[in-house]
């Protein structure tokens, strides 16, 4: 089954089980541990209230860490696409670039990267989202965790 064609509006990735199960459950949880805590300060109380919010952490760590990593391996296939693709004496500037931004030039085509990068490297687009607003040739990202 093929996935509809991806834009820059419908490029958020959202997972329900964690957007709208696992996160909002486990903060509730731990908001509700901590008003019991509140109410009636005893010790397993206070304790249960540290412990949803260990927990809560935990959930919320999981998914920065695994965003983390997988912009970790986006830079390193966009440093191996863009050494085939640019200039050498643009690509020399490639550790000008900022991870936030070689992250969103990842969705540009081959044949308007150089111009996207140059335009990065001179200031004109500074955020992800002026990045991906320029791109005319959108490439899908399918993967993204």
């Amino acid at each position: 089954m093929s996935q509809p064609k991806q834009t820059y509006a419908t490029h958020t990735r959202w997972y329900p089980a964690f957007h709208f199960f696992a996160s909002p459950v486990t903060l509730l949880a731990a908001l509700h541990l901590t008003w019991g805590a509140i109410r009636d300060p005893e010790t397993h109380h206070i304790l249960y209230a540290v412990y949803g919010w260990a927990i809560a952490a935990g959930v919320l760590t999981a998914r920065a860490m695994a965003i983390r990593v997988q912009d970790r391996v986006i830079q390193l296939e966009m440093r191996l696409r863009l050494k085939e693709i640019l200039p050498a004496a643009l690509f020399a500037r490639f550790g000008e670039l900022g991870a936030k931004q070689v992250v969103a030039l990842r969705f540009a085509g081959d044949g308007e990267m150089a111009g996207l990068v140059e335009r990065v490297l001179k200031g004109e687009l500074a955020k992800p989202k002026e990045i991906k607003l320029a791109i005319k040739d959108w490439q899908g990202d399918y993967l993204r965790a």
